[in-house]
């Protein structure tokens, strides 16, 4: 049987047409079609301003660079999350802080926000933003998070890589903070290969990004090559960055962001099955913690009840690539990694919340181009493993069909 990767994501004749358009127009790089999917972007999600650029993590590093974080400044974080999420904080000088999680949602958690605050006494004056992570697709607790926020005069700038579509009441996400970064990696909702969006509402975080993303000029490639009138003339004004889209990868978003709400809706039904089918089984599926809210379903990471099973988490993951399922960890916390370790003498219990959800997770494949027969491969792998392993014999073996609005779906 072959191998079910992690992680696919689905493209198809119109990605591809528009992708040979884009080529045999001889421009290649930041131009018409870059700007085309900023518009739509913007439009879909409904901010003011979007702006493309090569990754989420340079739209990080330009946005917290556009709210005037810089050397010496602190920048409040999740320990539940890529380093990417860090490592744009040190490119600036800056330090992260980093507080634990909510062990349900794995996000950020806004109470430890507020203590560690009230803890830091006289260094307060240091912290100049905070960074949520909307773990997996699931939005923080942005009311909180804002609240504490405006109560301490910080911007907000969110990591939301996992999160398109999602929104936090009634809100979408890149329209709450000061400016919001999404990530279009090929394993996203959305995915152009590499690629990422920031959105703001602000003309000056807007404008100061524009500028930054390409080498702090100020003109973009596309006015001065394609004006009838000479306008070969630009001025740097910052010494600023080579983070600007290609057209390439924009004329794949383009037509992927049409599809998107399709992906989520069928991510969300493959995540609907999962849970019914791994019901009395010994994990935790993920926690939604808003049920009106708009999940993206980027990750379903379950967490292994391993009081109740005979194996450990890695021994799991072992077993479900020997059953050819592909599985990964979100994440190995940042205080874990030798960098982050040993730069600010971190110690494995000092974000329990985190430690423990990272020695029980793994995530399981979810995206839209899985068929039925794939989610049942997964479910089956699942619970022949944990069936076979716990304690007691007291889950159920019968045998799981899709229903029919997942098929549907399909």
């Amino acid at each position: 049987m072959n191998f079910l990767p992690f992680a696919l994501p689905e493209t198809g004749d119109d990605e591809a047409n528009e992708a040979a358009d884009t080529i045999r127009s001889g421009w290649l790089t930041t131009g018409p079609k870059t700007a085309r999917f900023e518009k739509a972007f913007a439009e879909f999600v409904g901010a003011p301003h979007a702006l493309a650029v090569n990754s989420a993590t340079a739209g990080l590093h330009l946005a917290l660079e556009a709210v005037g974080v810089t050397a010496g400044d602190v920048v409040i974080t999740s320990p539940y999350t890529f380093t990417a999420s860090a490592e744009v904080i040190r490119y600036l000088g800056a330090d992260p802080l980093l507080v634990d999680i909510d062990p349900d949602t794995f996000n950020i958690d806004p109470s430890s926000i507020e203590a560690k605050l009230d803890r830091l006494g006289k260094h307060r004056d240091r912290v100049k933003a905070i960074m949520p992570v909307h773990f997996g697709g699931q939005a923080c607790d942005m009311q909180s998070i804002k609240q504490i926020a405006d109560a301490n005069g910080l911007k907000i700038v969110e990591d939301a890589a996992h999160a398109l579509p999602c929104t936090h009441d009634k809100s979408m996400i890149g329209t709450i903070g000061d400016a919001t970064a999404f990530s279009f990696y090929v394993t996203k909702t959305l995915a152009t290969g590499e690629g990422g969006m920031v959105t703001t509402d602000s003309p000056e975080i807007a404008e100061r990004i524009k500028v930054m993303r390409l080498h702090g000029i100020n003109r973009d490639i596309w006015d001065r090559y394609t004006s009838d009138k000479p306008k070969w003339y630009y001025e740097v004004v910052e010494p600023g960055y080579k983070y600007n889209m290609s057209d390439i990868m924009a004329a794949i978003g383009i037509h992927q962001l049409k599809k998107v709400l399709q992906f989520r809706d069928r991510r969300e039904a493959i995540a609907r099955e999962y849970d019914r089918a791994f019901e009395s089984l010994p994990l935790r599926t993920p926690a939604v913690a808003r049920p009106d809210d708009t999940h993206a379903w980027h990750l379903y990471e379950i967490q292994l009840e391993l009081e109740k099973i005979n194996i450990s988490r890695d021994t799991f993951i072992e077993k479900m690539a020997e059953k050819g399922i592909g599985t990964s960890v979100h994440f190995i916390p940042l205080h874990l990694h030798p960098y982050w370790k040993n730069r600010y003498g971190y110690r494995p219990d000092d974000f329990p919340h985190a430690l423990d959800c990272f020695q029980r997770a793994v995530s399981l494949p979810i995206y839209s181009k899985m068929s039925d027969s794939d989610v049942e491969r997964v479910i089956d792998a699942v619970r022949c493993i944990l069936i076979g392993h716990g304690h007691t014999r007291t889950y159920t073996d019968k045998k799981q069909r899709l229903p029919n609005h997942l098929s549907a779906a399909g």
